[in-house]
């Protein structure tokens, strides 16, 4: 049986910082406020003339091909996991294959929120299995900057979000790599984290986008509370499913990446499993929360740091809008 192995990590994020104390010059917070309800001291934002989601995704991509000694060439499919799209449509998928400057192959997008690198990496897990790919690229970015409210109305929200790419090669392989992926989602929770427009179901666009004066439709709202007391049940409950599927027990995990939403929910599930502070690995404190980056751009980066090797079992988990979580748990 064929299994997917992932061969090649690369990121990329914005050369901007955006502290804590920049922030507080217009949204009435401040440094210590910022840190103690969300972890986070600084954060990247793009430059808007010349970052796109899509060359961000490519930047990712080729630092990965490169510690994988692939080339773009060797790329049969694209599964870009995404919900800020440089475009309302196409997709990035295909805006990423024309920055590599791939012809023809297939791109899917997946919009899935801060679960969305997982469910990408499951999709492509799938293929490689079926055998109908070989080497797919899978990738988490975000730009959300440019829509957040960056105002003391918007304060619950613009101090959490940030900018970047994460990429993944995966390819097919004889030995184990990524022993098993779990999918949920709860749309019964769909308006407590969610963006209501643009949306098609309802006709605000008799009016032209120009026209309309509130535009807080286009803003995330988000129940922070809510989110947070049913995060830190799913994500420990799917992070036991993984473990449980695969025969193993808590003690196993050499590194645990969590998305990165919130240092406070990481903690709390660190401490629920009992887990050294070496096992998990957080970088919430640099770049905030950029949702289907966060994973990819934290796996990239506990790689390049030396904390994920041969053999090793790691488990990716990860809650958001949906509600949805997952996980997946990897032998390196």
């Amino acid at each position: 049986m064929q299994h997917s192995k992932i061969v090649g990590l690369g990121h990329y994020v914005p050369e901007r910082i955006v502290t804590n104390a920049e922030l507080s010059t217009n949204i009435d917070t401040n440094n210590e406020w910022i840190i103690e309800r969300t972890g986070i001291e600084e954060r990247r934002f793009i430059d808007p003339k010349t970052d796109t989601v899509a060359n961000m995704a490519a930047k990712a991509t080729h630092i990965a091909l490169d510690r994988a000694n692939l080339k773009v060439e060797d790329i049969d499919f694209i599964v870009f996991a995404t919900i800020t799209p440089d475009y309302f449509f196409p997709g990035s998928g295909v805006l990423l294959q024309r920055e590599l400057g791939l012809e023809s192959i297939g791109a899917l997008d997946i919009r899935n929120a801060c679960s969305g690198f997982i469910y990408a990496l499951s999709t492509a897990d799938a293929f490689i299995k079926t055998g109908m790919y070989k080497t797919i690229l899978v990738i988490g970015a975000e730009i959300q900057s440019t829509a957040l409210d960056l105002t003391t109305r918007g304060r619950n929200t613009a101090v959490i979000f940030g900018d970047g790419a994460g990429a993944a090669i995966l390819q097919a392989s004889d030995q184990q790599g990524i022993l098993s992926t779990h999918l949920h989602s709860d749309g019964r929770f769909a308006e407590e984290l969610y963006v209501k427009d643009p949306g098609s179901s309802r006709p605000h666009m008799e009016r032209q986008p120009e026209q309309i004066l509130d535009t807080s439709s286009f803003k995330v709202h988000m129940n922070g509370n809510l989110v947070f007391k049913h995060a830190i049940v799913r994500f420990h409950e799917v992070i036991l499913e993984a473990l449980e599927a695969n025969k193993m027990k808590k003690e196993d995990i050499d590194l645990l990446i969590p998305h990165q939403a919130n240092l406070r929910i990481s903690n709390y599930i660190q401490q629920k499993m009992e887990l050294a502070e070496d096992k998990v690995y957080n970088n919430i404190m640099r770049y905030g929360n950029t949702t289907a980056g966060s994973i990819p751009i934290a796996m990239s980066e506990a790689w390049e740091e030396g904390k994920i090797k041969e053999g090793n079992i790691v488990c990716l988990a990860a809650f958001g809008s949906g509600f949805t979580w997952a996980s997946a748990l990897i032998k390196w």
